[in-house]
């Protein structure tokens, strides 16, 4: 059944995603509200003027102050693209941080915008969840950051099945692109870690699935218009092994530094280190570095597209999945490293 998209309501649209989001919005005829943090970046020059902003912290309001801001406004769909992905190392407890950001504070923030009267949401979360339902909770397990994923897709379902709230949950995984006024974080918090070697070691056997943020922003678009209440939606437009995707981000900035798969346990030993270096200093990663190279980066995480494409009706709105990965991976490539290309 095709849902009546007149005004959303963007959590995070001056965001990477919430930022392509808004624009595609936007193309459709969508009247388009953005939450932004006061002062968070300088939007002049380049932020569409006919996107509506709102400034505040989501997370600092109170639930009765969110309702208050939202009630009256007509907004039928609420999309939520906020809250620490697995980058983010907080100090302290890991676990306490992440259930604090990805399921407290989100069941107050949807509950409050749900009783505010906006009828529909969609929550961006992470394709971990995906595969730790394939792999029978093995993920959650060990890691932090996916438990509290697991426990915000939980949460929400409740919450959709206690109330008359529809909800829908997007899976993403690696995400290629850029936006203006930003640096893509691909070179701090992934190509980074080939920094000062002298060829580039990775864990041998795994693969990803991809897709441009463009291509995110289709799928957020078409699950507002298409979505099903209380569906899980894994989100990919092409699968890549990682010795693919590492020797092809290279090869673009000229980098002819050999790739050497090594074997997950090796890698694991020498990722542990990591993780004591982290608790000397009071922190603690959302991913166990120990098991990301032993049950993540070892095993291919492939999405089929088609399932996206299909049960969110792409053709219909006239989607194709999003910039081609390639051209998506240069440009992310180039704003990483533009003294390369000076």
């Amino acid at each position: 059944m095709r849902h009546s998209v007149n005004k959303v309501l963007i959590a995070g649209g001056t965001g990477f995603i919430g930022y392509h989001a808004a624009k595609l919005f936007l193309a459709k005829g969508v009247s388009v509200t953005a939450i932004a943090l006061p002062n968070e970046i300088d939007l002049q020059g380049w932020f569409p003027h006919e996107i509506n902003l709102i400034y505040g912290n989501l997370f600092e309001l109170t639930e009765d102050e969110i309702i208050h801001m939202v009630k009256d406004q007509d907004f039928d769909t609420f999309i939520y693209a906020l809250g620490p992905d697995d980058r983010t190392i907080p100090s302290g407890n890991a676990s306490d941080f992440f259930q604090h950001y990805l399921v407290n504070q989100t069941k107050k923030i949807i509950s409050a915008v749900h009783q505010g009267g906006i009828p529909r949401c969609i929550v961006l979360n992470s394709y971990f969840s995906h595969f730790d339902r394939v792999y029978r909770g093995e993920l959650s397990k060990h890691h932090p950051y996916i438990r509290a994923r697991i426990s915000q897709e939980l949460m929400l379902l409740d919450l959709a099945n206690d109330t008359a709230l529809e909800v829908m949950i997007l899976e993403l995984p690696f995400i290629f692109g850029t936006m203006p006024n930003r640096t893509p974080l691909w070179r701090e918090h992934f190509l980074s870690q080939f920094d000062g070697m002298k060829k580039l070691y990775f864990p041998k056997g795994g693969g990803t699935a991809m897709i441009s943020v463009e291509g995110v922003a289709e799928a957020i678009v078409a699950c507002a218009f298409f979505g099903d209440s209380q569906v899980c939606y894994p989100i990919g437009m092409q699968n890549m092994p990682y010795r693919q995707l590492i020797e092809t981000m290279m090869s673009i900035i000229n980098d002819s530094r050999k790739y050497v798969g090594i074997p997950a346990w090796i890698a694991a030993i020498g990722a542990s280190k990591r993780d004591r270096m982290l608790k000397k200093a009071g922190k603690e990663s959302g991913l166990n570095t120990y098991f990301l190279m032993r049950n993540i980066l070892n095993r291919l995480f492939y999405i089929d597209p088609d399932f996206m494409m299909e049960r969110l009706h792409f053709e219909e709105l006239g989607f194709t999945g999003g910039k081609d990965l390639y051209k998506s991976i240069s440009e992310t490539m180039e704003a990483c490293y533009p003294e390369k290309f000076n």
